[in-house]
């Protein structure tokens, strides 16, 4: 191997261990905007989201995804149980990514999930659900991917496909106790949104991997690539809080704290799909548009749909996931509507994100009706009441 090839290697390797590091922003986000008497079980569920992310991924999952395709689905032997000396780092970045699409879903239906029900969704979620509809677009013979579509580190095929499943789960299993009564939402604060905002700079931070480590190199004129993905990303999650502060601040009449975090996170979530197609103030629109949407997305899924969402995973991946990579079709440099490129590429993106959110709805459906059925996914009215931490794992995360 040459110089220029162990740099690109060295790079994947660290931006994946950032994305890596996302896994203790979620982990954060979701216990900061949750009550103390859940904190151990969310703190449980993401540490094994990635551990049994990282057995499903490497046994079956990027063999599905990255195999010899047949448009819909790769060849399921190619890369089973993983050994491609060559292909290791490969296989490390695209696992931290799949474990990202798995944990969106905790966040989602925290508090009042059983454990054991949680394990085997995260396992098929990591197994198949998401390398299905990921190598559509990022295996060179998926579907979409020869239509053109553009999704470059993941708001569809990681944040919606997980934002996607949140809205199928957070509606199966309930909402929170006491959460609506007589038809009117209730607040129920979380317990630090200190933790919550640690999370979101950790995540911030993250996304620096994330997003500038999907260009897969940083040797040669790659350097100049990652360096404005860079800016990119930032300029979109700066703008995307501004846009969620300010909203609030007129609607609510005082800035919102966590309501401006997750702008910050719709910014960067947003303007993944389209980081390297767009110029710097095509992500400050994309980033602001996404900071505004989440606000109201929030809204609308919690008082009009009555669906609870305890940190707004739905909006926050889901709906702005699925409208960042929209919005490539508007203002992507090259084929984007706004500059001259036409209606093609918008009806491209449209078509791609409709498919892969019924795919990640409509299989999440299945295997949740299934162990619904079977396991069930609520734990009891007494243990929802105590907290899963005591009953679910035998312990107190603050036991003073």
């Amino acid at each position: 191997m040459d110089t220029n090839g162990a740099m690109d290697l060295m790079w994947v390797l660290i931006a994946g261990s950032l994305v890596f590091f996302m896994q203790a922003g979620f982990t954060l986000v979701e216990t900061g905007f949750t009550r103390s008497k859940n904190t151990g079980n969310i703190i449980m569920k993401n540490l094994m989201d990635f551990c049994i992310g990282s057995l499903a991924f490497w046994a079956v999952g990027y063999s599905l995804m990255y195999g010899d395709s047949t448009g819909f689905i790769g060849d399921i032997s190619q890369y089973a149980f993983f050994d491609s000396a060559k292909d290791m780092h490969s296989l490390f970045f695209q696992t931290v990514f799949a474990a990202t699409a798995a944990t969106i879903v905790s966040g989602a239906i925290a508090e009042r999930t059983k454990f054991s029900t949680y394990l085997i969704f995260s396992l098929l979620m990591t197994l198949i659900i998401y390398p299905i509809s990921g190598s559509w677009v990022w295996n060179t013979g998926g579907w979409l991917n020869k239509m053109g579509f553009t999704d470059f580190a993941g708001s569809t095929v990681v944040h919606a496909v997980g934002g996607a499943a949140s809205l199928v789960a957070a509606a199966m299993v309930g909402p929170r106790i006491g959460k609506y009564t007589d038809g009117k939402s209730n607040a129920i604060p979380g317990h630090s949104i200190m933790l919550g905002a640690l999370g979101v700079f950790i995540l911030w931070l993250g996304w620096f991997g994330f997003n500038p480590g999907s260009q897969l190199a940083i040797s040669g004129d790659n350097a100049f690539a990652v360096a404005k993905i860079f800016i990119t990303t930032n300029l979109a999650g700066a703008i995307g809080a501004l846009a969620a502060m300010f909203v609030t601040w007129i609607f609510y009449k005082k800035p919102d704290i966590s309501m401006t975090l997750n702008g910050v996170l719709a910014g960067l979530v947003g303007v993944t799909a389209g980081c390297a197609a767009v110029s710097p103030v095509g992500a400050l629109f994309i980033g602001l548009i996404c900071g505004i949407a989440v606000v109201f997305s929030i809204e609308f899924i919690d008082k009009k749909l009555k669906i609870d969402d305890p940190v707004g995973a739905v909006s926050v991946h889901g709906v702005c996931g699925a409208l960042g990579t929209i919005l490539v079709g508007l203002f992507a440099t090259d084929g984007g509507l706004f500059y001259g490129g036409g209606f093609d590429k918008l009806i491209v993106q449209l078509t791609g994100v409709g498919a892969i959110v019924a795919w990640a709805m409509g299989a999440s459906f299945v295997v949740l009706f299934i162990l619904k059925k079977t396991m069930g996914i609520r734990v009891t009215k007494e243990e929802e009441i105590d907290g899963l931490d005591i009953h679910e794992h035998g312990t107190n995360c603050y036991n003073d």
